[in-house]
């Protein structure tokens, strides 16, 4: 009979873990949903953006930027990293920790780098093993565009100032619920490869700016390094929600099985007990025929 009883704790305690699972998964959801529209909205901006970037600076000649200049080589670099604050969403933060050390690994001057952050995770993964700078907090869960462009200046002036040589962001870039992929970007310097201009260069026949195409360039580079930190805490943050949406769908399946597992163990052993009575009471009535 103990065992029967630890049987049915178990189940009890099984069973108020499926209603937290299942809590759990339908809260993230209901945020991935908005979360989406919200990146899917991003990207059609962003790649609108970058199209008229590359358009002006195909027009433009000799052009000049200090977010474009080349600085020296000796200068520490800076990775900046969009991580999650809790757990519970799968390998969401152990991929992107993999990719990152892989990445800093590959680098002769790995000790070079700086890392700030959003998100517990990043420290609790990376801490131990490169230094971290900073951890940028908000006032709620999902910052404002505000308090992105506060911390996307706070790191951009440490270029400009010839402190940092180059800003990466690396973060888990979202494709669907199930599928993401954690990857690293270069923020600054900002660049065109030859191969983009060229290709713009072959599309543009007549083509005018007014005011001009420096002047365009000169309003839209700031604008493209604030909205790739956008879309990139954007992209993190549906990749997060989705991550856990799949983990608790999961557990929850999970925690059905081990229910009825459970179940069947305990119905079997409630049987078995059932059966040894009848057998003693069966036994000592023919004992008192005898």
């Amino acid at each position: 009979m103990a065992n029967i009883k630890g049987l049915k704790k178990r189940i009890k305690t099984t069973k108020g873990t499926l209603k937290i699972t299942k809590a759990m998964k339908l809260v993230s959801a209901a945020k991935l949903s908005k979360a989406q529209q919200r990146i899917l909205s991003q990207r059609n901006y962003s790649d609108e953006l970058q199209s008229t970037v590359k358009m002006a600076a195909a027009v433009a000649q000799n052009y000049q930027h200090p977010m474009i200049e080349q600085k020296d080589d000796k200068l520490p670099n800076i990775l900046f990293v969009i991580s999650s604050d809790k757990g519970l969403c799968g390998g969401y933060n152990s991929g992107l920790v993999k990719k990152i050390r892989l990445f800093l690994r590959s680098d002769a001057n790995s000790k070079n780098w700086t890392i700030y952050h959003i998100g517990k995770k990043a420290k609790d993964f990376l801490s131990t093993e490169f230094k971290l700078e900073k951890q940028f907090k908000f006032v709620k869960a999902d910052p404002t565009i505000e308090e992105l462009r506060q911390v996307g200046s706070e790191l951009s002036q440490l270029y400009l100032n010839n402190k940092v040589g180059k800003i990466f962001v690396a973060y888990n870039k979202f494709y669907s619920a199930m599928t993401y992929t954690p990857t690293i970007k270069q923020l600054l310097p900002f660049s065109l490869s030859k191969e983009e201009l060229k290709m713009m260069e072959g599309k543009i026949t007549e083509f005018k700016c007014e005011p001009g195409a420096a002047e365009i360039l000169d309003l839209l580079i700031p604008e493209v390094y604030n909205n790739s930190i956008q879309t990139a805490l954007f992209d993190a943050v549906a990749s997060e929600h989705g991550a856990r949406m799949v983990a608790m769908e999961s557990a929850t399946k999970n925690c059905s099985s081990v229910i009825k597992r459970l179940t069947i163990k305990m119905n079997k052993l409630r049987q078995a007990a059932i059966t040894t009575e009848l057998i003693e009471v069966v036994s000592g009535a023919e004992s008192l025929k005898g």
